[in-house]
C-alpha cells in the first residue's frame, strides 16, 4: 500500500491545477490507502460519484483521477480510472475534442486532439504529463491551444493510462511517432512540446534525434544526476520510486542509462524553457546545473518551491503559454497580453509572500 502521507503531500500539484475545490478538506476524511469510506480511492470517488450525479462530469472526472492516483494498483483504483473516462466521455461529447488512437510496434497510444485540419495545418503542441498524470487532465486546455491557433495533442508517458508502449530506453520514439500519425493534418516541422516532469525528458531526448521538435516547454524534468546520483535516489519519496518501479519494471540501477548526455543537451539549436524548485525533493539540483551549462537558449523560471511549486500555479501556466508564444513568433497581440498576465500573477504570488 501507498503511505496516505505521502499521497497526501504529492496530490496537491494535481489538485491546484485541476482548480479542484475543497481538496484539501477532502484529504482530510482520508485515513487509509485501502478501499470504502475513509480510504484514498473511496473518499476521491464518493465525491466524483457526488458531482456525477449532478451532471458536472468534468468535475466528477477530476475526482475519478486522483481516486486512482498515483496508478492503479487493484480494483478500487481500477474503478475509478473506469469511471474517469465514462466521465470525461460523457464531457467531451460537448467539446470539439477528437480521439486519436496510433500505432506503435503494435501497441496503441490513445490519444486527444483539436486543432487538426489538413486543409490548414497548423503548428503541432503536444502535450505530455509526468509519470502520474493522465492525458484527460489537460483536455479543458485543447480548445484553448487550438484558439491560441495551434493543432493540439495530448497523450501520456508510454506505461500511463492509455498508452501501452513500453516505457524503456527508447520510448522518446513514441513522440515522433505521434507527429507522424498527424503529419497530414498539422504542420509537425512546427513541434513544439509541452511535456511535464518525466515526459520533459522523453522531449528532450526526442529533440536531439527528431528535429521537428523546435520547442520545450517543462517543469521539474530530470536530466542526468537523477539517474546516476545513487546518495539522491536513497532521499526520493517512495512514491516517485514505486511508480517509476511499476512503469519501466526496473529498480532506479536500471535506469542510469537514461542520463541525457551533455553532448546531446549541447547540439539542441531550440528554445527550452524550464520551471525550476529550488527545494525540488524528486529533481537534484545539479540537473538544473547541467541545462544552464550546456543548453543554448534556456529560458528559467525559477522559484523556492518543492517539485513542480505547488505554490506558483497560477504563474507557472501563464508562464509557459507565454513561452510558448514565444517560441512560436510572429506578431500576435496575445502573446504581450499572456505575458502581462503573468507578471500580474507573479506580482501578486509575491505580496502573499511566496
Amino acid at each position: 500500500m501507498n503511505s496516505v502521507e505521502e499521497l497526501k503531500q504529492y496530490v496537491g500539484v494535481h489538485a491546484r491545477g485541476l482548480e479542484i475545490e475543497g481538496w484539501e478538506r477532502l484529504l482530510g476524511r482520508v485515513t487509509d490507502d485501502g478501499a470504502g469510506p475513509g480510504s484514498w480511492a473511496g473518499e476521491w470517488s464518493a465525491q466524483g460519484d457526488r458531482l456525477a450525479a449532478g451532471g458536472k462530469h468534468l468535475e466528477a472526472g477530476r475526482h475519478y483521477l486522483m481516486a486512482r492516483f498515483p496508478y492503479v494498483d487493484g480494483a478500487a483504483r481500477q474503478d475509478a480510472y473506469e469511471k474517469a473516462l465514462a466521465s470525461f466521455e460523457r464531457w467531451r461529447s460537448g467539446q470539439d475534442i477528437h480521439r486519436l488512437d496510433v500505432d506503435f510496434k503494435g501497441r496503441q497510444i490513445g490519444c486527444w486532439t483539436a486543432g487538426l485540419s489538413a486543409d490548414r495545418p497548423r503548428p503541432l503542441v503536444v502535450i505530455m504529463g509526468g509519470h502520474l498524470t493522465l492525458k484527460e487532465q489537460w483536455a479543458p486546455a485543447l480548445p484553448v491551444f487550438a484558439g491560441l491557433g495551434f493543432a493540439v495533442v495530448s497523450t501520456e508517458l508510454p506505461g500511463v493510462g492509455e498508452n501501452e508502449a513500453p516505457y524503456d530506453a527508447e520510448a522518446w520514439r513514441t513522440l515522433s511517432a505521434v507527429l507522424d500519425a498527424v503529419a497530414d493534418r498539422a504542420d509537425v516541422s512546427r513541434t513544439y512540446a509541452f511535456a511535464m516532469s518525466f515526459s520533459g525528458h522523453l522531449a528532450l531526448r526526442c529533440g536531439m534525434e527528431d528535429r521537428r521538435i523546435r520547442g520545450i516547454i517543462t517543469a521539474g524534468a530530470p536530466i542526468r544526476e537523477f539517474f546516476t546520483d545513487t546518495a539522491w535516489q536513497r532521499r526520493l519519496p517512495a512514491v516517485t520510486v514505486d511508480t517509476l518501479t511499476h512503469l519501466t519494471g526496473l529498480g532506479l540501477d536500471g535506469l542510469r542509462g537514461w542520463a541525457l548526455p551533455a553532448e546531446g543537451l549541447r547540439s539542441l539549436d531550440i528554445p527550452v524553457a524550464y520551471v525550476a524548485s529550488l527545494r525540488d525533493e524528486i529533481i537534484p539540483p545539479g540537473d538544473l546545473g547541467l541545462l544552464r551549462t550546456h543548453i543554448r537558449d534556456l529560458r528559467l523560471l525559477v522559484h523556492d518551491d518543492v517539485h513542480a511549486s505547488p505554490s506558483h500555479a497560477e504563474e507557472n501556466r501563464l508562464w509557459m503559454a507565454w513561452s510558448l508564444l514565444r517560441m512560436r513568433g510572429g506578431l500576435d497581440p496575445r502573446t504581450a497580453v499572456i505575458g502581462l498576465m503573468w507578471r500580474a500573477a507573479r506580482l501578486r504570488a509575491s505580496l502573499r509572500g511566496r
